[in-house]
This record gives C-alpha cells, structure tokens and sequence, in this order.
C-alpha cells in the first residue's frame, strides 16, 4: 500500500510543479500585457484629442480678420457670423431664413469675401443680394 502512495504522491507532485509552471507564465503574461495596455490606453487616447481637435478646426474655424486695434467694430452692431464683417439686422434675418446650416455658411462667406474685396463697411439688403447670388 505505501508503493500507490508514493506513486500517487509523486504523481501529485509532478502536477504541481507542471502547475507552478503554467501559473507563473500567465502571471508573466498577466504583467507583460497590463504594460502594453496602458500604452494602448493612451496611444487610443491621443488619437482621440488629435480628431476631436482636428473636426473642432473644421467646424469653427478662426475668422479673426480684424486689426489688433480695431475695438470699435465689435460694440457697433451685428456682424456676420463668423466675420467681423458689420451687417443689418435684416441681413441676419435673411440668413437665418437660409434652412441648411452649410448653405447658410457658405451664403455668410461669400457675402463676407464680396464685402471685404469691395471694401464694404456695412452689409445691407441690396448688397447682401447681389453678393449672394453664385
């Protein structure tokens, strides 16, 4: 009887050892894997910022075309949005009656590009029409 213990015991103990082995690989898998992943983390992050940084630009772009000094412009009556282009109130009515947001934008461009190549200081109805039109 004590010849199947030691062979149970022995068996037992192969197990173990093979055991051992499998559990500290995984633990080294286990730690290897919890470095790559906060790499990923923050390279899936960065990646983020960049795009969200990047459609921000796209969506508001940077319309600052006034002088440095030129205060007066802002405190003397609506303006285009986007521009600092002056305007009636009937102008931004018109062009809130425009229902496509990107139609609208590219109305506002225009009229802004036709305002400042003729050096137009206020957009009126008339003009708003003429330089509306593509």
């Amino acid at each position: 009887m004590s010849d199947q213990v030691s062979e149970r015991l022995g068996a037992l103990e192969t197990r173990l050892v093979r055991l051992e082995t499998l559990l500290g690989a995984l633990n080294d898998k286990l730690d290897r894997s919890s470095a790559g992943l906060a790499e990923s983390k923050a390279g899936l992050q960065a990646w983020v910022t960049e795009y969200v940084s990047l459609r921000l630009q796209q969506l508001v772009p940077e319309t600052c075309e006034h002088e440095p000094g030129d205060e007066t412009a802002r405190h003397e009556g609506p303006v285009l949005p986007g521009t600092r282009i002056r305007c009636t109130d009937e102008v931004l009515h018109r062009l809130g009656r425009i229902p496509i947001p990107f139609v609208r934008q590219m109305v506002t461009q225009k009229v802004a590009e036709t305002a400042r190549a003729e050096n137009v200081p206020m957009v009126d109805v008339p003009f708003f029409e003429r330089a509306a039109t593509f």
